[in-house]
């Protein structure tokens, strides 16, 4: 099986994949990395690869606009399977903590540790990366830059761990999806689905989430995108919870399919959730501060 994902390795992506894989019995996966969420996607669209595993939502900072967007542009891709991974930052580097001016990682990761990152490197200048490993790869060797990283990133570069966990929220954790291509299933506790709508026009929007409300289908999660056609244009995400199996979801997409311009069914998937265990830092890197104090 060849297995997608946010390269380079050592990113939380690869961790995911791995994990994804054997969930799904595969024991051997053949990861291929990419260079960004949409080549992901695009790896599977196009039959480079069996499989896909892309972030989705963070429990901090929110969906991840660029896996939302490529999956509305790709709807004959079906979700096989959830995971939520705990999420734990490292600052890491090759050179002491007091001397760096520079902080690179990807996005998400520098907002998930905004807050310490201003308490403890104010006047580091933040650059982004296209993931957390590739910013681990550029420091390497460098005694001005740091890195938000894992520890599998750190290890796998060489680096120093400086400081660990620097996440500002203790149970940050992020969903990863497994996408595969074909025949998008209807058993599952979990299904994704997302329209947009035929007219804006007020109540419109209150209608179409009556289709599941009138089934009890718990909405675990609704987001809206913009259509990039025009102002006040939306596609909206939702994630609902089947406890009464296949049919309710079944009823509630006839009701919904002539409200909707476009309706896209990502399947009905099992969802795993790990519980972290209990993070074992390395000695004198807890919450370090650029002076070398715990903080």
């Amino acid at each position: 099986m060849r297995l997608a994902f946010l390269g380079p390795a050592g990113t939380y992506g690869e961790q995911a994949a791995l994990r994804l894989a054997e969930l799904s019995g595969v024991a051997n996966p053949d990861l291929v990395p990419q260079m960004g969420i949409r080549a992901v996607i695009k790896a599977l669209a196009s039959a480079d690869c069996d499989g896909a595993v892309v972030p989705v939502e963070n429990s901090v900072e929110g969906g991840v606009t660029a896996s939302l967007d490529a999956l509305w542009e790709h709807p004959e891709l079906a979700v096989a399977h959830a995971l939520v991974l705990p999420i734990r930052h490292a600052l890491v580097g090759s050179g002491p903590i007091s001397g760096i001016s520079e902080v690179l990682s990807h996005p998400q990761a520098l907002a998930q540790c905004s807050q310490w990152l201003g308490d403890q490197l104010p006047r580091a200048l933040q650059l982004t990366t296209s993931s957390t490993a590739e910013a681990a790869r550029m420091v390497a060797g460098s005694r001005f830059r740091g890195a938000v990283a894992s520890l599998e990133a750190a290890e796998k570069h060489g680096l120093e761990v400086l400081a660990y966990p620097i996440n500002d929220v203790p149970g940050n954790c992020t969903r990863f999806l497994l996408l595969r291509r074909g025949e998008r299933g209807l058993d599952g506790p979990l299904a994704s689905v997302a329209f947009s709508l035929q007219a804006n026009s007020p109540g419109a929007l209150l209608g179409a989430l009556g289709c599941f409300a009138r089934r009890s289908l718990n909405m675990s999660r609704i987001e809206s995108r913009p259509s990039k056609r025009e102002m006040g244009e939306y596609i909206f995400f939702v994630d609902l919870e089947l406890s009464e199996g296949r049919l309710p979801l079944e009823q509630a997409l006839d009701e919904l399919r002539p409200l909707c311009e476009h309706l896209a069914l990502f399947g009905a998937y099992p969802l795993t959730n790990l519980v972290a265990s209990e993070d074992q830092p390395p000695p004198d890197t807890q919450s370090q501060g650029p002076s070398g104090s715990l903080t």
